[in-house]
């Protein structure tokens, strides 16, 4: 198996994967969005809301705001034997605010400085003259596949490395010509594509409909994938990948486990 990084952002990442099954492919998509540990409000303590929004539509707010955690830290509630207000599980946030202003994600106090709004500047609610806010929020840690509030990538896709070959070329053009991505060109044997272009063919096949002499095969390469992936900003992508493959290893070391017993 190999990883070769195209692009490396604090929320978005582009690489290939290349010798790998497209089972591996999908579970290493899967895993991103519904297996890697979050931190996301569940409950909602509301002590004074005058506001425009009513309580329901506010804690639905409150419960998609990204928060960045440290999760190997934490534990899901329900493997917690505790009580209420338990460090080990639960993380706390107040916020109070008077109106006129607008409430930000960024206005929260954490109970943990290392706990905090990924983004500071999403927008919860206007207050207008007089309206107040004030409130707690309860974290809980979780994972996509039970809720789409604790989902940390948020546009994880892959698709197949695109082999487009051409035999033969007699150089009318056409091929170039009907290129959406405008990735063709003439070389000195006939038209080619050069192989950073490559990955932005969408395999639309309209350069070998248009060929008259047949001279041109599109297909794929099925162990090879393009990968594009972008977090909520609970995780950078680098290491919402990493918690991805982590969580993969650690259901198939559970399956060995298992199997040994058999």
């Amino acid at each position: 198996m190999k990883i070769e990084v195209l692009e490396m952002s604090d929320r978005f990442a582009k690489f290939v994967l290349s010798d790998a099954s497209i089972a591996f492919a999908n579970g290493l998509r899967r895993a991103m969005l519904a297996e890697v540990p979050t931190l996301a409000i569940t409950e909602v303590n509301l002590y004074n809301n005058t506001s425009v929004l009513y309580d329901e539509q506010l804690g639905l707010r409150l419960s998609l705001i990204p928060i960045k955690a440290n999760t190997d830290e934490l534990v899901p509630k329900e493997e917690c034997m505790c009580d209420d207000n338990c460090p080990a599980c639960e993380v706390s946030m107040t916020l109070s605010a008077e109106g006129p202003k607008m409430v930000y994600s960024g206005d929260f106090v954490s109970s943990d400085p290392e706990i905090f709004p990924s983004d500071e500047n999403i927008p919860i609610v206007e207050l207008k003259d007089g309206q107040q806010l004030f409130l707690e929020a309860l974290a809980h840690v979780g994972h996509g596949k039970n809720h789409s509030r604790w989902q940390a990538g948020i546009a994880c896709g892959y698709k197949t490395y695109p082999v487009v070959t051409f035999h033969n070329c007699d150089k009318c053009r056409s091929c170039i010509e009907a290129c959406p991505k405008d990735i063709i060109q003439m070389g000195p044997s006939g038209a080619e594509i050069q192989d950073n272009d490559m990955l932005e063919c969408t395999l639309c096949r309209s350069c070998a409909d248009v060929c008259g002499i047949n001279a041109i095969t599109v297909d794929q390469d099925e162990r090879a994938f393009i990968f594009n992936v972008e977090s909520d900003g609970s995780y950078s992508a680098e290491e919402l990948i990493q918690q991805a493959s982590k969580a993969l290893k650690k259901k198939s070391d559970g399956m060995l486990e298992v199997l040994e017993h058999f």
